[in-house]
């Protein structure tokens, strides 16, 4: 498969989802653009380079955090039948888009690709961007669905700063380049229960960055050695980390 950009999808409550969708559009420096499918979807447009954010309303929030991620590429038919074969589950088709799950029942779908090319650029002062989509993988399933993905993806696969952690990205990700693909996927391996999706956020200042979300109305989950988990203003689960916006590595290792 050759990815040519990825769609990043915040699913928040319908209920609420103008009140995230205020809350990213803050924290992103982006505008929102007019919503679609009957108040459904809408985009959160950078100031520089193409849009991969979007958010979308849902019934309820998915275990894990609440997000779900497009992948785009050239030939969606015969993608379809790769991940087929791979072990993902078809759940609809419709022309130049297939909504489907992963073996361990995480959804993502293939898209027809839209044209995005160019990376936006860090925001805020200290910088910070998402730049992450985090795999939240029970033990008992994480040798298949990490496979899973690094075979649909055909990235490299590294290992990450802590023993339950796995990166997948193309090769040049991360060097800076402003042509390159918006985000990396970071395969971690949980305890028992649900497998989940959440986004991550690379933070020049941590701190400074997480005391930013907090005055928007984002709460504290709990703070570890390199990322502190919050919650979004309705309830979605995030991370902001320790890595440098630019490349993507962790500043301390």
């Amino acid at each position: 498969m050759t990815i040519r950009w990825l769609d990043l999808f915040l699913d928040r409550p319908r209920g609420q989802v103008d009140e995230a969708a205020r809350f990213w559009a803050a924290v992103t420096r982006t505008t929102l653009s007019p919503w679609r499918d009957g108040h459904t979807f809408a985009t959160l447009v950078p100031a520089g380079g193409d849009a991969y954010l979007r958010i979308q309303g849902v019934d309820e929030l998915a275990p894990g955090g609440g997000a779900h991620v497009d992948v785009e590429v050239d030939d969606v038919v015969a993608e379809r039948e790769r991940a087929v074969g791979l072990g993902a589950v078809v759940l609809s088709v419709e022309e130049g888009l297939v909504v489907l799950r992963s073996p361990a029942g995480l959804p993502f779908c293939l898209s027809r690709c839209a044209g995005g090319r160019t990376r936006p650029a860090p925001v805020g002062s200290p910088p910070a961007r998402v730049d992450q989509l985090t795999l939240d993988i029970p033990a008992a399933r994480y040798a298949a669905e990490s496979g899973f993905w690094t075979a649909l993806t055909g990235w490299g696969r590294h290992r990450g700063s802590l023993v339950e952690f796995e990166v997948l990205r193309p090769d040049g990700w991360g060097d800076g380049s402003a042509a390159e693909l918006p985000a990396r996927i970071l395969l971690q391996q949980t305890g028992a229960g649900h497998a989940g999706m959440h986004l991550d956020l690379s933070a020049a200042d941590r701190a400074a960055t997480t005391r930013a979300h907090e005055a928007l109305g984002a709460r504290i989950v709990v703070v570890r050695s390199a990322w502190t988990v919050l919650r979004d203003p309705v309830g979605g689960v995030y991370c902001i980390t320790d890595r440098d916006p630019l490349t993507g590595s962790l500043a301390a290792s």
